[in-house]
């Protein structure tokens, strides 16, 4: 095994110096770490599910195409929870990363952006999709690992999707993403998938670090949002930032979404991850009203007349979505605590 470099050395990983070390580290026989890494692309060939490592699950959006949900197979995801619990959980990622991060949550994502004059917020278009998966295997070896066990983690975190089992939804995708999910890509549904791509994106993140510092603006990455905030000066900068930071995305190997850029001013409502931050995190008025709405006609009706979706457990779901806004602001979110516990609910 390699000597990683100066400011890699406190990191404890373990020491895998061979093939056979990996094999062993994760209890496995030759044929079936080949097996498991696809080191022959087969897996986008196969035809019979029971030889499949991945089940396929597709979700609906509100705009584009579906969204193609790959979640390995219990053998498979124990592997990768091996690696995302022993490596890659063990190299801190950018700080200015707070998807996907323990210990940072949406709260720090928007937080340094909240009051600010002027907030550009820009999106990545399948950010998982368009990893660059060679990067996935140089972070291995820079971690340490020769090139021969770097590979193989690089496959059995990765995947080569089979059109034939993820159904005719899949051939009515766009061509270009049809060949993003047959090529080696992260799986979204993988649990190695979200800490691999924030670390894939560090010299990403770096790179957009330095366009705010120069600029004395603040920048945070949740996932694929991106957001900018600083003075009024931004709104006039803007239009040219837009060019250099979508130049930095292309030649870091990622592409803007330009249907989701926003420039938004406090004299708008500002919106990130979910929340309204001119002054401080809050529901949309208008999602805040449709929830005190619910509520009030499950006190008044009964919760059955309320759950019009048919969600499995209304309770579960109506008591987590009453919590997020309490979290958000306990101050406002409190006279919706009140209302769900006046609901009588029929055990």
């Amino acid at each position: 095994m390699g000597r990683p470099p100066d400011k890699l050395l406190t990191f404890p990983l373990p020491s895998l110096s061979t093939v056979k070390d990996l094999q062993q580290w994760l209890g496995l026989f030759d044929h079936e770490l080949a097996w498991f890494a696809d080191r022959e692309r087969r897996q986008c060939k196969v035809t019979e599910s029971r030889l499949h490592h991945y089940r396929y699950q597709w979700i609906e959006k509100r705009s584009g195409p579906p969204r193609l949900i790959e979640i390995p197979k219990t053998r498979l995801k124990m592997l990768q929870r091996q690696i995302l619990r022993e490596i890659l959980n063990r190299v801190p990622p950018h700080p200015c990363a707070k998807g996907f991060v323990r210990g940072r949550s949406i709260k720090h994502f928007v937080e340094p952006h909240l009051g600010k004059e002027v907030v550009l917020r820009m999106d990545l278009k399948d950010f998982f999709h368009t990893v660059p998966v060679y990067r996935i295997g140089a972070m291995f070896h820079r971690l340490g690992y020769p090139w021969s066990v770097a590979y193989l983690l690089q496959g059995l975190c990765t995947h080569t999707s089979s059109a034939l089992l993820a159904g005719d939804t899949f051939n009515a995708l766009p061509w270009a993403m049809q060949k993003r999910l047959r090529d080696k890509h992260l799986p979204q549904g993988a649990p190695t998938s979200p800490t691999l791509a924030n670390l894939a994106a560090f010299r990403f993140d770096c790179r957009l670090q330095g366009v705010a510092n120069r600029f004395s603006l603040d920048y945070t990455r949740y996932a694929d949002d991106l957001a900018f905030s600083g003075a009024r000066e931004l709104l006039r900068l803007a239009p040219f930032l837009q060019g250099l930071i979508g130049a930095i995305t292309i030649e870091e190997g990622f592409e803007i979404n330009h249907r989701k850029t926003r420039v938004q001013t406090q004299a708008q409502s500002q919106r990130l991850g979910g929340m309204v931050i001119n002054q401080r995190p809050n529901l949309p008025r208008e999602e805040f009203d449709r929830l005190k709405a619910i509520l009030h006609n499950c006190v008044r009706w009964g919760p059955e007349s309320q759950n019009r979706e048919g969600v499995d457990d209304f309770k579960a779901h109506l008591g987590g979505r009453v919590a997020y806004a309490v979290w958000l602001n306990p101050e406002k979110g409190k006279r919706l605590r009140q209302l769900w516990k006046r609901i009588q609910w029929l055990d």
